[in-house]
């Protein structure tokens, strides 16, 4: 059997399905808030602020920051994989990319669970 070194693990199917579910993931997080938007007639600070207040607004928004980061993460390793041919630069570039996600995930989950 022949293992390709260079998935991590991974393989395309894996890929392809995490690819279109965290895409279905931030469509039904972007159908809330654009819902949020036309059911409110003013947006204040205050409603806005009670709007993620809400326990499930919370699990949603940390699910679509979760998915962003998965669809973020996979693109950028494909983008690289095919692009960018030296493996030192290559993979010092997803290193850089990996670390400034999880910022990501870090700054997120501090700015959703502080509200």
């Amino acid at each position: 059997m022949v293992n390709v070194v260079t998935s991590a693990g991974r393989n395309g199917v894996h890929d392809f399905i995490l690819l279109r579910a965290s895409a279905i993931i931030l469509v039904l997080y972007t159908l809330l808030i654009a819902g949020f938007f036309m059911v409110t007639p003013s947006v204040t600070f205050e409603v806005w602020q009670a709007f993620f207040a809400g326990m499930s607004v919370k699990v949603a928004t940390v699910m679509a920051l979760l998915a962003l980061l998965v669809h973020a993460k996979i693109g950028v390793w494909q983008v690289l994989s095919d692009y960018v041919k030296p493996a030192f630069l290559r993979g010092a570039l997803q290193f850089i990319f990996s670390v400034t996600l999880l910022a990501y995930l870090v700054f997120g989950f501090l700015t959703v669970w502080g509200v």
